[in-house]
């Protein structure tokens, strides 16, 4: 079996700060958060990267971030366009927005040439431990009767951040350890009481969720059937949802993988870990973000020259 492809969604790198070269250092020497991520999966054992990325940013991401990259394992650019899509599929007239994370990932498939892969936000720090699992459960996993995913999932109160809501995929896991469901929650924050609440969402009325809840920061791990899968879900997509919301509908990563758990086609393993999500969503997250790499790094968790 081929070993396990790192896929990283960088497509929207840069949106919230007007460009890539604009993303704040975080490291001791001028390191991002995604060198930590790249750092952390070729410790684990990954041997080979695919970055998800607007092409007009090809040459600045290389820059920045690929050449850095391939010191450590291959690297490869697969482009999120409108225009890449199953066969007989087309964005809306006049569509601009990404048509989300799912169909970021598969923009990946011909790249990933029909490994397992791992796949992870381009601007969240994961912390070592979530890489080794994630690699460690690809590297055997097969599909049998259903395709067997997995996912590493972090205790809501973890990934907060006091500048602003944040969207994750807030789940529910069965007795067995499995995922028995995933609903994404676009604004999640913490209120003045301490307790956790999302807010209300088109339709939506706003809710609480319970501290200790597992939550996808998008830390999955898939064997290749999932492409395939994909192709099917993206298709449902276009005919279901979309035309409801044509302009700003997205298919997201966790409803891709939440349908298939729902159809009884696939589980996916819970990876649980305690470990703190740092990431700059905002601007004004940066001091805390290189707060902690600085204390990781003082610890000897991550070289000063990484």
């Amino acid at each position: 079996m081929a070993k396990p492809v790192l896929v990283i969604m960088a497509a929207g790198m840069g949106s919230r700060y007007g460009g890539l070269k604009q993303i704040d250092p975080v490291g001791p020497q001028g390191q991002i958060i995604l060198d930590y991520s790249v750092y952390d999966a070729y410790r684990a054992g990954f041997e080979r990267v695919v970055f998800i990325i607007r092409p007009e940013l090809e040459q600045a991401f290389e820059h920045a971030i690929g050449c850095k990259a391939r010191r450590l394992m291959q690297a490869d650019y697969a482009y999120q366009t409108l225009d890449r899509l199953p066969a007989g599929l087309h964005a809306p007239a006049g569509r601009e927005k990404p048509l989300g994370t799912a169909h970021a990932v598969w923009c990946a498939k011909a790249l990933t040439g029909g490994a397992p892969i791992a796949v992870i936000n381009a601007d969240d720090f994961y912390g070592a431990d979530a890489f080794q699992q994630v690699y460690d459960y690809l590297k055997d996993a097969q599909d049998d009767d259903k395709y067997r995913y997995c996912m590493v999932g972090y205790r809501v109160e973890n990934t907060l951040t006091a500048n602003g809501t944040v969207s994750r995929g807030v789940c529910t896991v069965d007795e067995n350890g499995l995922l028995a469901g995933i609903v994404e929650r676009t604004a999640i924050a913490r209120a003045e009481d301490g307790r956790i609440f999302y807010q209300a969402d088109g339709g939506v009325p706003a809710g609480e969720i319970a501290a200790g809840t597992p939550v996808s920061l998008n830390l999955w791990g898939f064997t290749p059937s999932f492409m395939d899968a994909l192709d099917d879900g993206l298709r449902r997509f276009f005919d279901q949802s979309l035309p409801g919301n044509p302009m700003k509908g997205e298919y997201y990563l966790p409803s891709a993988v939440d349908e298939l758990i729902r159809a009884g086609r696939a589980t996916a393993r819970v990876l649980t870990t305690s470990a703190r999500w740092f990431g700059v969503t905002y601007r004004e997250d940066k001091p805390a973000v290189i707060s902690a790499i600085a204390e990781m790094t003082a610890r000897g968790d991550y070289p000063q020259d990484l």
